[in-house]
């Protein structure tokens, strides 16, 4: 993997840091090796890959900008630079090449012993051909405009990740021009996956991916002329977002006209079949201005990420994961009562292994509480269609002052949290939009009821995003808590995000851009002094990304000093693992399960003083200095006994799902064993002991 040294690290605990960028690769092939893994049923095996190649489309949407304008410029070295995208494409192309192998050598024939076919031409018999040209003239062909090139016809503007042809012709056009060159784009609506009648297909479940019915009747398209050499090809354009909230009147406005250009940024990537010609693949490079290490050639088609349709259209369960269902979070009471219950203690549940019906309990009581006075909450990612929202518009209703801080800059977000924080206004809540320059990424939500005489704050943290459908996909912690010290810090943060004033003191909270980072900082070099004063130093850290440089200066000088450091980082990590005089007390572990690991969890003991915090922070320098993040105490001693337990101790102990990080830069699987102990299901196990089945 590539290093670089940043210049300010100090003497004693410089060392070269692992490339962010190829770390991000290394995750992902980290997720492809579950498609690769027989003890995982045929159509998760898909999902993976599918997954794989959604993880890098944007990989390259949002990381590759940079690395290819350097190589456009010349750049012969640096970050962004030939040098930088030459590496990129290496290992990108090796991962890409890995997918297209297991597809074409493994799934494919996997999925035909189970009874489904993706037929291509030479495979399909006369019946279904006759099927498929009827289909291609009923369906297909009217909503395809294929473009001769010429002066008058100059090459079309071709959309991100969609998918195209491009075709070499031979003779003469109508008017008895010999224009070469025709490009033909597939509308989306058309679907890439198409059933075949089950009469014409011997027992099989059968389909047609699109991409080979169009490439099977491109001469249709062309009538009078020759069409000689073909592919099809799709290009990948920068989709990252950038508006200049100094420079502009309305961001909600801006942002909606960035995203109508968010189609046809700069190109970053082109995807071509591997027997495309040298011709027409060079013509697109120069048509697309991009690096010829920019080019990836396939064996199959251009979009992976398509062939999840089939795992709905299969319906076969059997070659699925057993079907797991989240349990009610057990500290809370089913019929109810959520409020009073918290006055008795905070409550903490741990999805997706509990569900997140618990949070939509808790908001649910309070929307029809006819005590409760007011709402505050912030959305981050919820999707386009979520109960959540739906219960806060009927919040409005219901006379609550509901205050919603909507992050509009959420990337790939953007659209439905514009949609959401419409309809919200148009119906007479609050919202507001943070703090310009910031990212407001906290995840809390706020409930103000009147008791007597009293006003009492009732508050959820979250690890996650307020999500229902992502809730049972990744693993996250909610916290319920009564804390009056939490809530008031709660609610002087809602107040600061309305009007940006200053923000007051915190009891509880940690904020980031404010005090988070310093305080992380602070913990680290304690835990440092009191091992190398011999009172022993540990720190547990549960992450998805370490890439801020402060933070991994100072674990390694903690390292150093003889305090015991595990990293538990799903995704990209910087930090250089058990190097000898470097990071030999410094275990970098990641676990790529079934769920996606998203929980923040930060462990610290500096001799006899203890503390554990829940975070929606990763340890990015985004994060820290960049964004609007919490992290919270537990200080409750079985709560904080039960996330070491379940977040941090079954993980470190995981030999079934677990890579480690070793000194050469590269992940190594711990144990290969596929019977051994794996915490997500450990998890699973314990938790569906709590829905009787």
């Amino acid at each position: 993997m590539r290093t670089e040294s940043p210049a300010n690290l100090s003497d004693k605990v410089s060392s070269p840091l692992l490339d962010r960028d190829l770390s991000i690769l290394a995750f992902n092939e980290r997720v492809l090796d579950w498609a690769h893994r027989p003890d995982v049923p045929v159509l998760e095996r898909l999902r993976y890959l599918c997954i794989v190649s959604s993880n890098l489309d944007e990989f390259f949407e949002v990381r590759a900008e940079p690395h290819v304008m350097g190589a456009l410029q010349g750049l012969r070295s640096g970050p962004y630079s030939q040098e930088s995208l030459a590496a990129i494409s290496e290992h990108a192309n090796g991962m890409v090449a890995s997918q297209y192998a297991l597809y074409n050598n493994d799934l494919l024939p996997a999925l035909e012993r189970q009874g489904f076919r993706l037929l291509s031409h030479g495979d399909r018999n006369a019946e279904q051909r006759r099927w498929v040209s009827s289909y291609f003239r009923r369906e297909v062909q009217p909503l395809l405009v294929p473009v001769g090139l010429d002066p008058a016809h100059p090459f079309p503007k071709v959309a991100n990740k969609s998918l195209n042809f491009i075709v070499q012709l031979s003779g003469k056009d109508a008017f008895g021009r010999t224009n070469e060159i025709a490009i033909v784009k597939v509308p989306r609506v058309l679907p890439r996956l198409i059933p075949l009648p089950a009469k014409w297909c011997d027992g099989a479940t059968s389909f047609v991916l699109l991409s080979s019915v169009i490439r099977a009747h491109l001469g249709e398209l062309f009538p009078g002329r020759e069409v000689g050499q073909f592919s099809q090809f799709r290009v990948t354009r920068h989709s990252d977002l950038a508006v200049d909230e100094d420079d502009i009147g309305n961001l909600r406005t801006a942002l909606r006209e960035g995203l109508q250009h968010r189609n046809y940024g700069q190109s970053v990537r082109l995807e071509v079949s591997s027997d495309c010609s040298l011709r027409l693949a060079e013509f697109l490079r120069k048509e697309f201005q991009l690096p010829e290490l920019s080019v990836f050639r396939v064996n199959g088609p251009v979009n992976l990420v398509r062939l999840m349709q089939l795992i709905d259209l299969a319906q076969a369960p059997q070659l699925l994961f057993p079907p797991y269902k989240s349990s009610f979070p057990v500290q809370l009471p089913s019929q109810g009562a959520i409020l009073a219950r918290l006055r008795q203690g905070d409550v903490l549940f741990h999805q997706p292994f509990e569900s997140f019906d618990g949070v939509l309990a808790f908001l649910r009581e309070a929307v029809f509480d006819p005590h409760v006075l007011a709402i505050k909450q912030t959305i981050y990612r919820t999707g386009s269609d979520s109960a959540m929202m739906d219960l806060l518009c009927e919040a409005v209703r219901q006379g609550k002052e509901v205050t919603a801080v909507v992050e509009l800059k959420a990337r790939f977000d953007e659209a439905a949290n514009i949609n959401w924080a419409e309809q919200l206004e148009s119906i007479g809540a609050q919202v507001v939009y943070g703090v310009v320059g910031l990212k407001t990424h906290a995840k809390m939500l706020l409930i103000t009821r009147r008791e007597g005489r009293l006003l009492r704050r009732y508050g959820h943290l979250s690890t996650g995003n307020y999500n229902p459908r992502t809730a049972k996909l990744y693993t996250d912690i909610s916290y319920l808590t009564a804390d009056a010290g939490i809530t008031a810090d709660m609610d002087q943060l809602f107040g600061h995000l309305a009007s940006q004033s200053r923000l007051p003191k915190m009891k509880r909270l940690l904020v980031a851009p404010f005090t988070l980072h310093a305080d992380m900082l602070s913990r680290i070099r304690a835990a440092g002094a009191a091992a190398q004063a011999g009172r022993g130093g540990r720190i547990v850290l549960k992450m998805n990304a370490l890439t801020d440089i402060p933070l991994i200066e100072a674990l390694l000088a903690a390292g150093q000093q003889g305090a015991r450091i595990d990293l538990i980082v799903r995704g990209a990590c910087m930090l250089p693992a058990g190097v000898p005089g470097v990071s030999e007390n410094i275990r970098v572990r990641s676990v790529i399960g079934r769920f996606l690991e998203h929980s923040r969890v930060f462990y610290f003991r500096a001799g006899e003083t203890e503390s554990l915090y829940l975070s929606s922070a990763d340890w990015m320098n985004r994060n820290m200095m960049r964004r609007i993040e919490l992290a919270w105490p537990v200080d409750d001693p079985i709560l904080r006994q039960r996330i070491i337990d379940e977040c941090l101790l079954a993980y470190l102990h995981d030999s079934k799902d677990a890579w480690d990080l070793g000194p050469d830069g590269r992940y190594h699987r711990v144990g290969m064993n596929t019977l051994g102990h794996g915490a997500q299901n450990a998890l699973m196990a314990r938790y569906s002991e709590n829905t009787g089945e």
